[in-house]
């Protein structure tokens, strides 16, 4: 049955846990010049005349698959890793007289990440049909929310450093476009050994949320800290896991140069970029490659590229499709989607048949801005630090849990914790997670330090010997190696004559 509007028939799902033609050669990925981003938000490289700057522009389209247990329109669970074509309902597969089933869920996620988002939610909001023609949609064509989306006229506040300095952060503020609701599609998996193609459809209808910001970044920096932002305020209202590894987040970057006081330049679309490092890279490559092709006397082609990460530069896919190549056109099998707050809730309705946002407003957690303001109240740390802690998943905690565990001040908790243990943990490619060191043992050993029983010099070394994760605690350690200091005066000075002694005697 397909999902009603106003007092209509929701289905709940439970929440779970180089080259081309006019390309040019391009830049060397290796030699490529750096597209830096000031504090006044204008990333200018000058051009090899030196004459004319040219401005970069950059706008994103986030795709954030909706945690969920079931897909957008049908009952089939949503797993990672499932064997191929486990998870296929019949509208999936769109066999005919299939229809869709509008999954609460996803909703409820799409409204808190709009509140979170700082958007506008429509209480009446549209269904669409974008039509292209790939292998892995086999309706050819996708559902989605083109005329009249979920959620419009949000921001996104986000920071990044200068010259990599943490102490020089500047903060900034993307506007949102819009946030749309649409089913994915599925996935080929090319087998270039027997040149055919496969086609797993598990992934084909999970709900999805299309965050689309506006072209108000300039480089690839900001372009990877304002995902990154988005990626936490995602993962904290757990309306989505956001795990990129995982094809959980996905990046298309829209990118064009043009010079001070001229209009916007011909823009390409990198597609599916599937990590924040390579979305810095692939941003900073496309916009150094258009500035060179248009100092050569080349054009930039309206096109859609894709990154290469093992030869670090964009490639060319095909020509960008405009409006009019998909065809839109209103969704037949689905009504309008009506939300209500307080104030428009009919009487007497059935608050199982409805979505209320007032309510959802109310029940949202604190975002990571506002996290960060607490760490830096509540512990005197700086601000820097606020944000190195966020953005490392679980760091916070364990931060929290050594704080609590020791009696050495947080400013110097913070220290161990960013100088030591976080760059153990980079060095060995592991998570806070699967650390060796516990917060126990890390404030076991800043207690033993922090009552003069060791040295700094000495602490560091205990700290080493835990890396090993033998199972020995920080005090087994001092005493095996001898790494205590000294406290008894006599036995000090009995030390010292001894050494003297010993000199005489020779």
């Amino acid at each position: 049955m397909a999902a009603r509007g106003c007092g209509g028939v929701w289905r709940r799902a439970r929440q779970c846990g180089v080259g081309g033609p006019g390309s040019g050669p391009g830049p060397s990925p290796r030699g490529q010049r750096a597209v830096a981003c000031n504090a006044r938000g204008g990333a200018v490289p000058a051009g090899k005349s030196g004459l004319a700057p040219w401005i970069p522009v950059v706008g994103l389209e986030v795709h954030a698959q909706i945690s969920s247990n079931s897909k957008l329109f049908s009952g089939s669970r949503v797993q990672f890793a499932a064997p191929p074509n486990s998870l296929v309902s019949f509208f999936d597969a769109s066999l005919p007289g299939t229809l869709p089933v509008l999954n609460r869920r996803c909703v409820e996620a799409a409204v808190m990440t709009g509140l979170a988002l700082n958007c506008s939610i429509n209480k009446k909001s549209l269904f669409d049909r974008k039509h292209y023609f790939y292998a892995d949609l086999p309706a050819g064509y996708q559902i989605t929310q083109q005329r009249v989306p979920i959620a419009v006229n949000g921001s996104l506040s986000y920071s990044f450093c200068i010259d990599n300095k943490m102490s020089q952060m500047v903060t900034k503020t993307v506007r949102i476009k819009q946030i749309q609701l649409e089913q994915d599609s599925g996935k080929s998996l090319h087998d270039d050994t027997r040149s055919q193609t496969l086609v797993d459809l598990n992934r084909a209808g999970v709900g999805l949320m299309e965050v689309v910001m506006e072209p108000d970044m300039c480089c690839g920096e900001e372009a990877a800290a304002a995902v990154r932002e988005l990626q936490l305020i995602l993962q904290t209202l757990g309306s989505s896991q956001a795990v990129m590894a995982e094809g959980q987040l996905r990046v298309d970057a829209n990118v064009s140069v043009h010079h001070p006081g001229e209009p916007y330049g011909v823009r390409t679309e990198v597609k599916n970029i599937n990590s924040i490092r390579f979305l810095a890279k692939a941003v900073d490559y496309e916009i150094q490659r258009q500035i060179e092709e248009l100092e050569n006397g080349g054009t930039i082609l309206n096109e859609t590229r894709a990154f290469d990460s093992k030869l670090g530069c964009t490639v060319p896919m095909r020509d960008k499709e405009g409006k009019q190549d998909y065809r839109f056109m209103p969704e037949p099998n689905l009504p309008p989607l009506i939300l209500y707050d307080t104030k428009s809730l009919p009487a007497n309705m059935n608050h199982q048949q409805v979505i209320n946002i007032d309510w959802i407003h109310e029940r949202l957690p604190d975002l990571p801005s506002v996290k960060r303001e607490k760490l830096v109240e509540q512990y005197g740390i700086l601000p820097e630090h606020s944000f190195t802690l966020l953005n490392e998943d679980g760091l916070a905690e364990f931060f929290e849990s050594v704080v609590k565990q020791t009696q050495m001040k947080a400013k110097k908790v913070i220290g161990w914790i960013v100088n030591d243990l976080l760059s153990y943990l980079k060095q060995h490619s592991l998570t806070v997670k699967e650390s060796p060191v516990s917060s126990f043992l890390l404030a076991d050993l800043l207690n033993l330090l922090e009552k003069k029983e060791i040295s700094s010099t000495a602490a560091k070394q205990v700290f080493a010997e835990l890396w090993k994760g033998e199972g020995k605690t920080p005090l087994e350690i001092v005493k095996e190696q001898k790494l205590e200091l000294l406290q008894d005066q006599k036995e000090l000075e009995q030390i010292c004559q001894a050494v003297i002694d010993g000199q005489e005697n020779e």
